[in-house]
């Protein structure tokens, strides 16, 4: 069986819609994923009425904007009940807080000389309801400024390049009382990328699972090296926490991200859905 369990569709960053994510894990000869869009569960339903008709199980997942210290954590929601009011209202927070910096952040490319506005970004978010960096490096893509979305970070979006604008995000803790709160199973997203392992470090991790229940973290993950893999499978061994492997996949939107580049043990697999089923989750249809 082979299982992804972080993906995205054009619902937040992705550049496939959640059906044609579908087909295309079919034709990566994926077994499960689970669709996990930035602060949004709106894709889910569609995905899923996909997935029984191409023959494949899609779970319902979300990412959660999170931070810890300053700085951007990615928390992954398995099996929420989608109607979980709190749960909602703060993700309607993040989506409101991610929209209200554009502005901000196209005066900022302007000031560079970069012609580009809300509109332009707009265009290109099209119809999600999560509109972010990304859909700002996609604008600037289509200006011609930049070859893609990691060519626009690396040169103006990411933190401390002259067009970021930070943001509010969900505090991690918070963030994990929300997903159980909602009936899901919380796994931290690849917790030592992008620079992260300074802030969630192993006694932190530990204290998590003891005072919030976090139950996993992603291990097998494109921002992981070999020896990153290695440490955080042990550590989470040792922790009791289920260890995912995921493409993180977003289409065109990042290189080598392919779906199923990286996959999840049956077993972890199946532990999530029992954890799901116990606490009365929504899980795969």
């Amino acid at each position: 069986m082979r299982i992804d369990l972080h993906t995205h569709s054009t619902v937040s960053d992705g550049t496939d819609t959640p059906t044609g994510l579908v087909l295309k894990a079919v034709a990566a000869g994926l077994d499960v994923i689970a669709l996990t869009d930035h602060d949004t569960f709106d894709g889910v339903l569609e995905a899923q009425e996909a997935g029984r008709r191409a023959g494949i199980v899609v779970l319902g997942g979300i990412e959660v904007s999170c931070e810890h210290l300053g700085r951007p954590v990615h928390l992954v929601g398995y099996g929420c009940d989608r109607g979980a009011p709190r749960l909602l209202t703060e993700l309607a927070r993040v989506r409101s807080a991610r929209s209200g910096r554009l502005q901000a952040m196209v005066d900022r490319l302007v000031a560079l000389g970069l012609d580009v506005s809300v509109d332009d970004v707009l265009a290109q978010a099209g119809s999600s309801p999560s509109v972010g960096r990304p859909h700002v490096a996609d604008a600037l893509v289509g200006k011609g400024y930049v070859a893609d979305r990691d060519e626009a970070f690396r040169l103006y979006l990411a933190e401390g390049r002259p067009g970021y604008v930070p943001r509010y995000s969900v505090p991690l803790e918070q963030g994990i009382d929300l997903v159980h709160e909602a009936h899901g199973v919380a796994v931290i997203a690849h917790p030592w990328g992008r620079g992260n392992r300074d802030v969630l470090t192993a006694p932190y991790l530990e204290s998590l699972v003891r005072d919030h229940a976090l139950e996993g973290i992603e291990v097998d993950h494109q921002n992981h090296d070999p020896a990153t893999r290695s440490l955080l499978f042990e550590m989470g061994g040792r922790l009791g926490l289920i260890r995912t492997g995921s493409s993180d996949y977003h289409g065109r939107g990042k290189h080598d991200h392919d779906l199923g580049c990286n996959l999840t043990r049956p077993s972890a697999y199946r532990d999530i859905l029992r954890r799901i089923g116990e606490r009365g989750g929504e899980l795969p249809r």
